[in-house]
């Protein structure tokens, strides 16, 4: 790998500009561009063609965006031959820009139009902090170089204008153009793919990407045998993806571009999903299976909104927190549990509550207490804050609640410690009117494997569960027990509930009852519950259709695992 000097770059090399000899700043986008380029590690950027593909590439871990022209053309719903229009390409990138703090090399295709129409472009870019463009040598209006075998190339002697023009007139001395040669895609050979990179570099491009539609790496290796490190060396290996980025390293390439696979891959999901909702008539198959729109909400930043409220007009609107019930060790999972209780066994490298407490999060539920007991110094987990059940071994759920006493003044969700559960269904929760809501899996009780061994928590709701989505009835839990004949149950409370202010307020009230009275030690939830229907509280109940598990036996943490 080379810097702009011509020599071989080492780790201690200063990357430096071709043209002044001047020194990037690395803190800029576009030094950070420059410094990927001149840098002795291969470096990779990921296509993006808006905004929010742009936060997604950042969120993967890449340094750098590749701003697809054939991606945001396709976005656009129109061909990748120029006809989206420059000034559309900038609004895409200006979101983009926006997004994220990633440096971003916009597909310039060929500069849209001659040298006067790229320096006007190279203005615009600086102007919107983006850090390098790439032009192509062919002709305008271009044509993608996987269509067809014949592709006209734009008269070298005018192209190298062209980048003069550019170098000229951009704003920021780090921002950075690449040539790109598609001697090797129009079929002329490695000698003519030389000699037009060598005039590109002489006119004071700042790296060459170097393209060809082959299957394997060979003519860019052939390339690179002959170039001499003269400048970066930018590839694209869409059609030679099998080769090892090591291959690619000792080659000394600069920079590997993953050009399209985002724009692709969000078509495969799109017309799968679609396709499957059109088939299907329902959400139901897919609900699991996509993101959450608290997800869509989280990547767009509305949590910075919130904050904002917060700090700007002192409102702490939507905040919502949580009491988690892990004070027990597990009876079921044997040595599993000799130094943890289950809420800490490992799913695949994360502790059963970590997992509880990241989805709570990711729906926005970021106040979580946690009422431990057995060996509780075991559950201290970020984020968390902890309440300690001393007396777990002789007590019960209610015992514990009681615990969370000062959580129970307000809004907050309960939650068992020992279960799994997608985040569409906490966000289902969280939308859902009433003060006490139950989350109830309708589909339970068509489990065979477990319906003989686990009856408790079994619901009898006003309405069974129909399968819906148009019906608007709301619906009440009636009962909460164990040991309810499966053909009165209509589902299982998955250990899942919200209350409002009022809702908390009753739940708190009727604990200190049970105290009081000397019912609470060994109480459970559905001894509550029984309680307050019969006191005509009407616990409201959302189903679900499975998307959720608990932790008992080792058959249940094998499952867990591969949740």
């Amino acid at each position: 790998m080379a810097d702009l000097s011509g020599n071989k770059a080492t780790s201690n090399v200063t990357p430096i500009h071709a043209n002044t000899g001047e020194v990037p700043r690395p803190h800029s986008r576009q030094g950070k561009f420059r410094e990927m380029l001149t840098s002795p590690d291969l470096a990779f950027i990921m296509e993006a063609h808006n905004g929010l593909s742009a936060k997604i590439v950042e969120e993967a871990g890449f340094k750098g965006i590749w701003a697809s022209g054939l991606s945001m053309s396709a976005a656009l719903g129109v061909r990748d031959s120029n006809e989206a229009s420059w000034t559309q390409v900038l609004e895409a990138l200006e979101f983009m820009a926006d997004a994220t703090q990633l440096p971003i090399m916009l597909d310039g295709d060929t500069g849209y139009g001659n040298f006067n129409n790229f320096r006007r472009l190279v203005k615009k870019l600086t102007q919107r902090n983006v850090a390098a463009v790439c032009i192509e040598d062919k002709l305008f209006p271009k044509t993608n170089s996987f269509i067809g075998d014949f592709q006209p190339l734009a008269n070298m002697d005018e192209f190298c204008g062209k980048i003069k023009a550019g170098k000229d007139s951009q704003e920021d001395a780090d921002f950075s153009i690449v040539a790109r040669v598609e001697a090797l895609i129009a079929g002329h050979g490695v000698d003519e793919a030389l000699r037009r990179a060598n005039a590109y570099v002489e006119a004071g491009a700042d790296a060459i990407l170097m393209h060809s539609k082959k299957s394997t790496p060979d003519e860019i290796f052939a390339f690179m045998d002959g170039w001499n490190n003269r400048a970066p060396v930018v590839i694209v290996p869409t059609m030679y993806y099998a080769t090892p980025a090591d291959a690619f390293r000792e080659a000394g390439i600069s920079m590997v571009i993953w050009a399209n696979h985002n724009l692709r891959a969000a078509m495969t999901a799109m017309r799968d999903v679609s396709r499957r909702i059109f088939e299907e008539e329902s959400l139901t198959g897919i609900e699991g299976e996509v993101v959450s729109v608290r997800d869509i909400f989280k990547i767009a930043g509305n949590q910075e909104l919130a904050d904002a409220e917060k700090r700007y007009l002192g409102t702490d609107a939507g905040a919502m927190r949580a009491v988690v019930l892990a004070a027990s060790r597990g009876s079921g999972l044997d040595e599993l549990t000799q130094d943890r209780p289950k809420c800490m066994l490992d799913i695949r490298g994360r502790p059963l509550l970590q997992r509880l407490v990241d989805n709570l999060n990711q729906s926005g539920v970021r106040d979580i207490s946690v009422v431990r007991g057995y060996r509780k110094q075991t559950v201290d987990l970020p984020k968390i804050k902890t309440i300690d059940n001393d007396e777990f071994a002789a007590t019960g759920e209610i015992a514990s609640l009681a615990k969370a006493s000062d959580v129970l003044n307000d809004s907050c969700l309960i939650c068992y410690g020992d279960i799994m559960v997608r985040s569409h269904i906490v966000d289902q929760l969280l939308e859902a009117e009433g003060d006490i809501v139950m989350v109830v899996d309708s589909f339970w009780t068509q489990r065979p494997d477990i319906v003989s061994a686990e009856r408790d928590d079994l619901a009898v709701c006003s309405e069974p569960f129909t399968g819906d989505y148009l019906e608007d009835k709301v619906i009440y839990l009636e009962e909460l027990r164990r040991g309810i004949e499966l053909e009165k149950a209509h589902g299982r409370w998955i250990g899942l509930a919200k209350c409002t202010s009022r809702g908390a307020k009753l739940i708190a009230g009727e604990i200190a009852t049970m105290e009081a009275e000397g019912s609470a030690t060994t109480a459970s939830m559905d001894d509550l519950m029984t309680r307050l229907i019969a006191k005509g509280e009407k616990p409201r109940v959302i189903y679900v259709s499975g998307n959720w598990l608990d932790v008992n036996t080792a058959y249940d943490l094998a499952n867990a695992r591969n949740f």
